[in-house]
């Protein structure tokens, strides 16, 4: 009889760890879920996901902030991790604008903590969360992982661009796979509230006036959190191993190396305008939005498209789920949960 993986999923109260932690014990992993339930936005909210796994078998809770280096030191010191999949991060672009310690503390601070736990635990694979942003000021469409991505507009995007590097090094100098996931624009049920569906979901129905950004000439490659988990789940199964054909002299692939390291991007490599994303929110409200037009925020970009084509190529998924369907459910589970 094999015993069951026993997987770290940091983040396991937010929004993308719940669904993964979720996944993980849907297939048969012992998960133990670390969360700091910090007040960025409602912890009632991070809470009830929480509840969804009460007197759940291979579930377990602990609180702790990743920023605690003894707290984490002593959870793998006790623990034995074959998998750390790290999805805790202090999240958003313009709350880094007038936060920005929150992002040091928790982004690069708690990933370095996260970081040495792994080399001394000896976990086998580290899969991390990097985010579409550290594109930043790059314009060349759709935005590939082969690319440079050395111009981020915000404090939250340098962040996650030096987790990248960080994790790097940690290949390179310890041997330990690391595998960075590019997250583009995700939503869905159970999502952030800082996050513009919900903002503009609970708007509508308040007969309150939504902030469109940019005019409405944003164009997002929006990615439904079921198409999220499923790219996260079969890249934890990758574990990657250093790329013989890898060359430092003629453009040197950003995405590999001669460490045991990857970085895919994850999105629905179909970008839609803001426009068109508020208009099939309306139709699944039956209700039609008041809108403030505005220019385009400090730190934020006006487009993101992820190129897919590793991610499909390494693992055989690409996201496919329709705006269409994605805001239904979304919906659906809005008016559920908060009984409007």
């Amino acid at each position: 009889m094999t015993s069951k993986p026993k997987i770290l999923v940091t983040g396991c109260a937010g929004f993308i760890g719940f669904f993964v932690c979720r996944r993980l014990l849907e297939h048969g992993a012992e998960v133990v879920g670390v969360d700091n339930l910090n007040e960025y936005y409602d912890v009632n909210l991070k809470r009830a996901r929480l509840a969804e796994f009460e007197g759940r078998a291979g579930f377990r809770f602990v609180k702790l902030d990743v920023a605690d280096r003894e707290g984490v030191a002593g959870l793998f010191g006790a623990e034995s991790f074959e998998k750390v999949i790290h999805l805790a991060a202090q999240a958003g672009v313009r709350y880094s604008l007038t936060n920005p310690h929150a992002y040091v503390d928790s982004n690069l601070v708690g990933f370095a903590n996260i970081l040495e736990s792994c080399r001394h635990g000896r976990v086998k694979h580290l899969v991390f969360a990097s985010s579409s942003s550290v594109y930043g000021a790059n314009t060349q469409m759709p935005f590939s992982v082969r690319e440079g991505a050395n111009h981020p507009l915000s404090l939250y995007a340098a962040t996650k661009r030096a987790n990248e590097l960080m994790a790097h090094c940690y290949a390179h100098l310890y041997g330990l796979p690391c595998t960075g996931l590019r997250f583009f624009t995700v939503y869905g049920p159970w999502g952030r509230p800082d996050m513009a569906l919900f903002l503009f979901t609970r708007a509508i129905l308040e007969g309150r006036p939504i902030q469109v950004f940019n005019y409405g000439r944003m164009r997002r490659d929006f990615t439904y959190i079921d198409d999220i988990v499923e790219g996260v789940a079969r890249v934890a199964e990758r574990i990657p191993a250093p790329d013989p054909a890898w060359d430092g002299n003629q453009h040197p692939d950003g995405a590999s190396g001669v460490a045991p390291y990857r970085l895919y991007n994850l999105g629905s490599h179909h970008p839609v305008e803001l426009m068109e994303f508020i208009e099939t929110l309306e139709r699944k409200l039956g209700k039609t939005a008041k809108k403030e037009l505005l220019p385009l925020q400090e730190g934020d970009v006006p487009a993101t498209y992820a190129d897919v084509e590793d991610l499909v190529r390494d693992t055989g998924f690409a996201p496919r789920t329709s705006i269409e369907e994605g805001i239904g459910r979304f919906v659906d589970w809005y008016r559920e949960y908060y009984g409007v």
